[in-house]
């Protein structure tokens, strides 16, 4: 029996509509491959400090963010490596070149990475005179450790360098 061309219209309209539907996944793929390499490559940007909550770190318009490098933390009267006290700021002796704290110039220099080259982040607040920290700097030097960062908030041009 021979359809009339409605009929065929119809039936060749009913079976376009009913097939599955396909996803066409290497368009997908693609996009998300994409994104994956983006947010691997911005994500490195940042450094964020663990936040100690009794340090008030000192402000400033500097750029330039250093390596991940060891931290001497001065909390008060402490002095901590790895979160772990190893001297206080009341143990400051005339040593060579100045003043140094003994006790956290015998534990830098008995660390693995001590030697030419190395490098520490020295995190204190900013209320700390630089009389007070100066040992803390000359102790980590003498123990092999000459390139040292101290630890700043930054802030932007609009909000000015100082606190």
């Amino acid at each position: 029996m021979k359809e009339s061309r409605r009929a065929r219209r119809i039936q060749r309209h009913y079976r376009r509509m009913n097939r599955p539907g396909g996803l066409n996944l290497t368009a997908l793929m693609d996009i998300f491959t994409i994104l994956v390499f983006f947010l691997m490559v911005n994500s490195s940007d940042v450094q964020v400090l663990k936040e100690d909550s009794d340090i008030q770190l000192p402000r400033s318009k500097a750029e330039q963010v250093p390596e991940s490098t060891l931290r001497v933390v001065v909390a008060g009267e402490s002095i901590l490596v790895g979160g772990r006290e190893v001297a206080r700021l009341e143990g400051v002796s005339d040593g060579e070149g100045g003043e140094v704290i003994m006790d956290l110039q015998a534990h830098l220099a008995g660390r693995p990475e001590a030697g030419e080259d190395a490098g520490a982040m020295i995190v204190a607040d900013r209320s700390l005179d630089y009389a007070r920290l100066r040992p803390v700097m000359r102790s980590a030097v003498n123990a092999g450790y000459t390139r040292l960062h101290l630890a700043v908030e930054a802030v932007s041009d609009s909000e000015g360098g100082a606190p």
